[in-house]
Protein backbone atom coordinates (compact mmCIF):
# COMPACT_ATOMS: atom_id res chain seq x y z
CA UNK A 1 0.00 0.00 0.00
CA UNK A 2 1.26 3.27 -1.06
CA UNK A 3 1.52 6.18 1.41
CA UNK A 4 0.86 9.81 0.54
CA UNK A 5 2.20 12.77 2.34
CA UNK A 6 -0.07 15.27 3.19
CA UNK A 7 0.59 18.95 3.80
CA UNK A 8 -1.05 20.45 6.96
CA UNK A 9 -3.87 22.89 6.26
CA UNK A 10 -3.28 26.79 6.14
CA UNK A 11 -2.91 27.57 10.01
CA UNK A 12 -4.11 30.46 11.80
CA UNK A 13 -1.75 33.52 11.11
CA UNK A 14 -0.43 34.11 14.58
CA UNK A 15 0.51 30.88 15.04
CA UNK A 16 3.59 31.25 12.42
CA UNK A 17 4.18 34.87 14.95
CA UNK A 18 4.60 33.44 18.43
CA UNK A 19 6.34 36.31 19.99
CA UNK A 20 4.11 38.81 18.04
CA UNK A 21 5.40 41.84 15.90
CA UNK A 22 5.61 45.06 18.21
CA UNK A 23 3.89 48.20 16.42
CA UNK A 24 5.14 51.28 14.57
CA UNK A 25 8.65 49.84 13.35
CA UNK A 26 10.10 47.92 10.56
CA UNK A 27 9.59 44.49 10.53
CA UNK A 28 12.42 41.74 10.21
CA UNK A 29 10.86 38.19 9.35
CA UNK A 30 13.06 35.76 10.24
CA UNK A 31 13.09 32.31 8.66
CA UNK A 32 15.49 29.69 10.92
CA UNK A 33 17.51 26.80 8.99
CA UNK A 34 16.06 23.15 8.43
CA UNK A 35 15.01 21.96 11.97
CA UNK A 36 15.18 25.30 13.58
CA UNK A 37 12.73 26.88 15.06
CA UNK A 38 11.12 30.61 16.16
CA UNK A 39 14.02 30.56 19.10
CA UNK A 40 16.71 31.07 17.51
CA UNK A 41 16.85 34.59 16.38
CA UNK A 42 14.57 35.51 19.75
CA UNK A 43 17.92 36.86 21.27
CA UNK A 44 17.95 38.96 18.21
CA UNK A 45 14.47 41.39 19.47
CA UNK A 46 16.09 44.99 20.95
CA UNK A 47 19.17 44.80 19.92
CA UNK A 48 18.41 46.13 15.68
CA UNK A 49 17.60 49.67 16.73
CA UNK A 50 14.62 50.51 15.32
CA UNK A 51 13.79 47.13 13.50
CA UNK A 52 11.46 44.70 15.25
CA UNK A 53 12.46 40.97 14.80
CA UNK A 54 9.70 38.49 14.02
CA UNK A 55 11.11 35.04 14.73
CA UNK A 56 8.95 32.42 11.91
CA UNK A 57 7.96 29.78 13.14
CA UNK A 58 7.31 26.50 11.38
CA UNK A 59 4.84 23.42 12.02
CA UNK A 60 5.98 21.08 13.87
CA UNK A 61 8.45 22.94 16.21
CA UNK A 62 8.25 24.28 19.59
CA UNK A 63 4.60 26.41 20.24
CA UNK A 64 3.81 24.10 16.73
CA UNK A 65 4.99 20.69 17.88
CA UNK A 66 1.77 19.12 17.18
CA UNK A 67 0.89 20.38 13.52
CA UNK A 68 2.65 18.46 10.61
CA UNK A 69 5.82 19.75 9.16
CA UNK A 70 5.49 20.71 5.47
CA UNK A 71 7.43 18.65 2.64
CA UNK A 72 7.17 20.88 -0.06
CA UNK A 73 7.74 24.31 -0.93
CA UNK A 74 4.63 25.65 -2.54
CA UNK A 75 1.99 25.06 0.41
CA UNK A 76 4.69 26.83 2.27
CA UNK A 77 5.18 29.96 1.31
CA UNK A 78 1.27 30.17 0.66
CA UNK A 79 1.14 29.70 4.51
CA UNK A 80 3.60 31.79 5.25
CA UNK A 81 2.23 34.64 2.38
CA UNK A 82 -1.17 34.53 4.27
CA UNK A 83 0.12 35.12 6.98
CA UNK A 84 2.57 38.29 6.43
CA UNK A 85 0.51 40.18 4.19
CA UNK A 86 -2.05 39.74 6.72
CA UNK A 87 0.09 41.25 9.51
CA UNK A 88 1.11 43.66 7.35
CA UNK A 89 -2.21 44.88 5.63
CA UNK A 90 -1.97 47.45 8.70
CA UNK A 91 1.94 47.87 9.34
CA UNK A 92 4.51 49.87 7.26
CA UNK A 93 7.39 48.38 5.79
CA UNK A 94 8.90 44.74 6.67
CA UNK A 95 12.06 43.11 5.38
CA UNK A 96 12.66 39.20 5.34
CA UNK A 97 15.89 37.28 6.55
CA UNK A 98 16.43 33.93 6.02
CA UNK A 99 19.16 31.58 6.71
CA UNK A 100 20.54 28.32 4.62
CA UNK A 101 16.87 26.30 4.08
CA UNK A 102 15.17 29.59 5.35
CA UNK A 103 17.26 31.83 2.48
CA UNK A 104 15.50 29.68 -0.21
CA UNK A 105 11.96 29.66 1.58
CA UNK A 106 12.47 33.95 2.01
CA UNK A 107 13.23 33.80 -1.58
CA UNK A 108 10.17 31.79 -2.58
CA UNK A 109 8.05 33.76 -0.46
CA UNK A 110 9.29 37.01 -1.82
CA UNK A 111 8.05 36.08 -5.45
CA UNK A 112 4.75 34.25 -3.88
CA UNK A 113 4.05 38.29 -2.58
CA UNK A 114 4.90 39.80 -5.70
CA UNK A 115 2.34 36.93 -7.54
CA UNK A 116 0.00 38.20 -5.51
CA UNK A 117 0.73 41.92 -6.18
CA UNK A 118 1.12 42.15 -1.93
CA UNK A 119 3.17 44.97 -0.49
CA UNK A 120 7.42 44.31 -1.31
CA UNK A 121 9.97 43.90 2.08
CA UNK A 122 11.72 46.58 1.32
CA UNK A 123 15.32 44.30 1.65
CA UNK A 124 15.56 40.66 1.44
CA UNK A 125 18.60 39.35 3.37
CA UNK A 126 19.86 35.90 2.78
CA UNK A 127 22.62 33.64 3.88
CA UNK A 128 24.37 30.04 4.10
CA UNK A 129 22.63 28.87 0.78
CA UNK A 130 23.83 28.91 -2.93
CA UNK A 131 21.70 31.06 -5.26
CA UNK A 132 18.98 29.27 -6.49
CA UNK A 133 19.36 28.64 -9.98
CA UNK A 134 22.40 27.04 -8.52
CA UNK A 135 21.07 24.09 -6.39
CA UNK A 136 21.08 20.92 -7.90
CA UNK A 137 19.09 17.61 -6.79
CA UNK A 138 19.96 16.08 -3.23
CA UNK A 139 23.59 16.97 -3.35
CA UNK A 140 24.70 13.20 -4.55
CA UNK A 141 22.74 12.05 -1.16
CA UNK A 142 19.58 9.95 -1.43
CA UNK A 143 16.55 11.46 -0.79
CA UNK A 144 15.48 12.30 3.14
CA UNK A 145 12.37 10.68 2.65
CA UNK A 146 13.99 7.16 2.00
CA UNK A 147 16.68 7.75 4.94
CA UNK A 148 16.06 5.34 8.26
CA UNK A 149 16.64 7.52 11.34
CA UNK A 150 20.17 6.85 11.72
CA UNK A 151 20.65 8.19 8.29
CA UNK A 152 19.80 11.24 9.14
CA UNK A 153 20.91 11.76 12.08
CA UNK A 154 24.21 10.96 10.47
CA UNK A 155 23.31 13.78 7.91
CA UNK A 156 22.89 16.27 10.65
CA UNK A 157 26.07 15.44 12.16
CA UNK A 158 27.94 15.98 9.35
CA UNK A 159 25.91 19.51 8.57
CA UNK A 160 26.77 20.45 12.22
CA UNK A 161 24.39 22.82 13.96
CA UNK A 162 22.92 20.29 15.86
CA UNK A 163 24.56 19.29 19.66
CA UNK A 164 25.92 15.84 19.96
CA UNK A 165 23.76 15.32 23.11
CA UNK A 166 20.85 16.17 21.24
CA UNK A 167 21.56 13.35 18.70
CA UNK A 168 22.71 10.71 20.77
CA UNK A 169 19.42 11.07 23.13
CA UNK A 170 16.95 8.67 21.30
CA UNK A 171 13.94 10.45 23.30
CA UNK A 172 14.80 14.08 22.12
CA UNK A 173 15.43 12.46 18.06
CA UNK A 174 12.22 11.40 18.02
CA UNK A 175 11.16 15.32 18.89
CA UNK A 176 13.46 17.19 16.34
CA UNK A 177 13.50 14.38 13.46
CA UNK A 178 9.93 15.28 11.98
CA UNK A 179 10.92 18.79 11.29
CA UNK A 180 14.43 17.92 9.91
CA UNK A 181 12.80 15.36 7.85
CA UNK A 182 10.09 17.83 6.57
CA UNK A 183 12.91 20.47 5.58
CA UNK A 184 15.12 18.82 4.54
CA UNK A 185 12.56 17.07 1.82
CA UNK A 186 11.35 20.74 1.13
CA UNK A 187 15.08 21.38 0.09
CA UNK A 188 15.37 17.96 -1.52
CA UNK A 189 12.01 18.57 -3.88
CA UNK A 190 12.66 22.31 -4.82
CA UNK A 191 12.93 23.00 -8.31
CA UNK A 192 14.11 26.56 -9.41
CA UNK A 193 11.97 27.65 -11.75
CA UNK A 194 12.73 31.27 -13.84
CA UNK A 195 11.00 33.89 -13.07
CA UNK A 196 11.60 37.88 -13.90
CA UNK A 197 14.19 39.37 -11.05
CA UNK A 198 13.07 40.73 -7.92
CA UNK A 199 11.98 44.16 -7.83
CA UNK A 200 14.02 43.86 -3.92
CA UNK A 201 17.93 44.73 -3.02
CA UNK A 202 18.90 41.65 -1.83
CA UNK A 203 21.80 41.39 0.70
CA UNK A 204 23.69 37.90 0.77
CA UNK A 205 26.11 36.93 3.80
CA UNK A 206 28.45 34.65 2.99
CA UNK A 207 31.06 32.49 5.16
CA UNK A 208 34.81 32.00 4.43
CA UNK A 209 34.23 28.37 5.31
CA UNK A 210 31.04 26.98 4.49
CA UNK A 211 30.52 23.64 2.91
CA UNK A 212 26.84 24.22 1.77
CA UNK A 213 27.14 27.72 0.08
CA UNK A 214 30.59 29.08 -1.31
CA UNK A 215 31.44 32.48 -1.37
CA UNK A 216 31.45 32.04 -5.26
CA UNK A 217 27.80 30.13 -5.51
CA UNK A 218 26.57 32.98 -2.91
CA UNK A 219 27.61 35.37 -4.75
CA UNK A 220 24.84 33.52 -7.47
CA UNK A 221 22.27 35.72 -5.53
CA UNK A 222 22.61 39.27 -7.40
CA UNK A 223 21.00 37.13 -10.40
CA UNK A 224 18.14 37.30 -8.60
CA UNK A 225 17.32 40.87 -8.07
CA UNK A 226 17.25 44.36 -10.22
CA UNK A 227 17.29 46.54 -7.80
CA UNK A 228 20.87 46.35 -6.08
CA UNK A 229 23.18 43.44 -4.38
CA UNK A 230 25.75 43.65 -1.84
CA UNK A 231 27.38 41.00 0.07
CA UNK A 232 29.52 40.82 2.86
CA UNK A 233 31.95 37.87 4.44
CA UNK A 234 32.12 36.59 8.09
CA UNK A 235 34.70 33.93 8.65
CA UNK A 236 33.44 30.25 9.89
CA UNK A 237 31.48 27.49 8.58
CA UNK A 238 27.72 27.23 7.93
CA UNK A 239 26.36 28.52 11.20
CA UNK A 240 28.86 31.89 11.04
CA UNK A 241 25.98 34.17 10.91
CA UNK A 242 24.67 32.60 14.43
CA UNK A 243 28.21 32.48 15.62
CA UNK A 244 29.10 35.93 14.83
CA UNK A 245 25.63 36.99 15.67
CA UNK A 246 26.70 40.89 16.23
CA UNK A 247 28.73 41.18 12.89
CA UNK A 248 25.51 39.38 11.01
CA UNK A 249 22.79 41.88 13.14
CA UNK A 250 24.81 44.83 11.68
CA UNK A 251 25.03 43.91 8.31
CA UNK A 252 21.08 43.29 8.63
CA UNK A 253 20.54 46.61 9.88
CA UNK A 254 22.62 48.32 7.14
CA UNK A 255 20.42 46.64 4.53
CA UNK A 256 17.37 47.52 5.90
CA UNK A 257 17.60 51.13 7.19
CA UNK A 258 19.74 51.69 3.89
Amino acid sequence: MSVVAVEPAAADPVACLPFGVPEGETVLYCLPHAGGSASVYRSWAGRLGGIAVAPIQLPGRETRMRETPYTRMAPLVDELADAILERQRTRGAYAVYGHSLGALVGFELVREIRRRAGLAPVHLIVSGCSAPDLLEGNDGQPPVSEMSDEEVVGLLRRLGGTPEPILADRSVRRLILPPFRGDLTVRDTYGYQPEPRLGVPVTAIAATADPRASVAQMRGWGRQTSRGFRMHLLSGGHFAVLEHAEATRAFIRGAVEG
